[in-house]
């Protein structure tokens, strides 16, 4: 059982003492709901301070709910929490991690109208006023009612969790919320052309480090043309990006989605949207929510589907998904696999096309997933063939698979396919050709010299260049091979595995 011990440094009405947590069902999953805070009104500019103590129990409930009741007149909530890490614990056993958010009067429920900011692990402290607030939060008035404040027990020790929660009201006249404003949904650009982006990346508004202009800085010096934000679990960084964008620079904007069955990549959503998070595989919830992903112009990308770190990795299947990110900062084990996991995806669907069963193919990107030094932004990133760059020419280019993923600006490529009579396809595209008509693979690349290119088909690499080479050409036919897509990789760095990866394309379809 989990007790709650209340402790208040101010007067209050109601009772005092020990609360019990109370278990209700939201739908989705249960949620633990613990003692409420009760604060009463008070002479302006002065403070109400209280409180709670806990320990969560191993098996809780993914979030956690303390409910504040707020009076009016409050011009400021500030929250702080500490909790307990767990001694001498055998090895393999995970530690206490406790996350932590926050809801306004209008309730918890899926959906997030109530919403007002998440920090996860990244922040000890927060407030939240009508004039301003901690980076992950939303500022806005501080109406009265039931706030609640998530707790988000990530990880939990065999003996419990040990918490601390304090809330400080100060009581006085609100200030005004500031009226946010975007970037804009177009840069200058060069009309149809290649422009290099990296949509993955944190700020000092989730768990990042960097505040959006020194990440606009970054990706400039990598040479990138466009960005998306992804902090996770919160929209509030979407307001403070106005200033970095620029005619050299597209940012748009959107959310990381971090649920404990994987997190997945809103790219270039409307301002202001707010996806929630707060389910898993098994509620059957997902499909929702990128609805709503679409709803608001933005593109479903799966993010680092095979990571290792616990609830990354993708649980939800890609029925839903418009991209896939196979590539996800310094290239590692996780990134093989993930890899090879999308190129069976696409024999999967060469197999459907050719018996006319075509459901289609998911095209892959790369990204940074950059939050602090030394994490590099443009590392990878994803390289477009788009009419504009615009939001809308970005996405289209990204969702027909017209890329490829390059390790850094540096990396430079050309992949085409032609077949009889002139025909001639590129990336993410179809040569149109009958089963034993001859087809010529071209790969040209710009890359360092201890690379090699490769040749990737349905049935595998079936063509590699010597060290050094800055062109392959290769000849088959749409019967021998469905599809053929271009790999460039350093020279290996653990035996049995393929080099690290310099970059690689989305696949030429091959036949009818």
């Amino acid at each position: 059982m989990c007790t709650d011990d209340i402790h208040e440094d101010a007067p209050r009405d109601g009772e005092h003492g020990i609360g019990r947590r109370a278990l209700f069902v939201t739908g989705a999953a249960s949620a633990l709901t613990l003692a409420t805070m009760s604060f009463a009104s008070a002479a302006d500019g002065s403070r109400s301070t209280k409180t709670l103590k806990g320990t969560l129990p191993p098996g809780a409930p993914d979030y956690v709910y303390l409910p504040v009741d707020v009076p009016s007149g409050v011009r400021e909530i500030k929250v702080s929490y500490t909790y307990e890490k767990a001694t001498g614990l055998p090895a393999g056993t995970q530690n206490n991690a406790l996350d932590i958010g926050l809801f306004d009067e209008r309730g918890t429920a899926l959906g997030g109208e109530g919403f007002r900011g998440w920090s996860g692990g990244a922040r000890t402290e927060f407030f939240v006023r009508a004039d301003d607030a901690t980076p992950g939060y939303i500022p806005g008035p501080v109406r009265p009612g039931r706030w609640n404040i998530a707790l988000g027990p990530y990880t939990v020790a065999p003996e419990g969790l040990p918490y601390e929660v304090t809330v400080t009201l100060t009581h006085g006249k609100p200030g005004e919320t500031p009226r946010p404003t975007y970037p804009p949904q177009r840069a200058r650009g060069r009309g149809r052309a290649w422009y290099r982006g990296d949509c993955h990346l944190h700020s000092w508004y989730s768990d990042g480090r960097r505040t959006p202009r020194e990440i606009g800085e970054l990706a400039r010096a990598a040479g990138l043309d466009f960005i998306n934000t992804s902090d996770h679990n919160t929209h509030s960084a979407h307001a403070h990006w106005s200033d970095v964008a620029g005619d050299d620079l597209l940012v748009m904007i959107g959310e990381e989605i971090t649920t404990r069955n994987g997190h997945v990549v809103a790219l270039g959503t409307d301002p202001g949207t707010f996806v929630d998070w707060r389910y898993r595989a098994r509620d059957n919830r997902w499909a929702k929510y990128a609805q709503q992903i679409r709803r608001a112009g933005g593109l479903v990308v799966p993010a680092h589907p095979h990571a290792t770190c616990i609830g990354c990795g993708w649980k939800f299947g890609f029925g839903e998904a418009d991209a896939v990110e196979v590539w996800n900062g310094p290239y590692t084990p996780d990134d093989e696999v993930s890899l090879a996991d999308w190129d069976n995806t696409l024999v999967a669907y060469a197999r459907s096309a050719r018996s006319k069963g075509r459901t289609g193919w998911i095209p892959a990107m790369g990204n940074s997933d950059a939050h602090r030094d030394p994490d590099r932004v443009g590392g990878p990133q994803t390289v477009v063939l788009a009419d504009d760059l615009s939001r809308e020419a970005i996405q289209a280019g990204i969702k027909a698979g017209h890329s490829y993923v390059a390790e850094s600006s540096s990396v430079e490529l050309t992949f085409t396919a032609t077949g009889g009579k002139g025909a001639a396809a590129g990336i993410g595209e179809r040569l149109t050709v009958s089963p034993d008509a001859p087809v010529t693979i071209t790969l040209k690349a710009k890359a360092s010299s201890d690379c090699t290119l490769h040749l990737v088909t349905d049935q595998g690499t079936l063509f590699t260049s010597a060290a050094g080479a800055t062109s392959a050409t290769w000849t088959t036919t749409a019967s021998y091979a469905a599809y053929a897509r271009a790999e460039i990789r350093h020279t290996p760095t653990t035996q049995g595995l393929p080099g690290p990866l310099a970059a690689f394309t989305n696949p030429i379809f091959l036949g009818s």
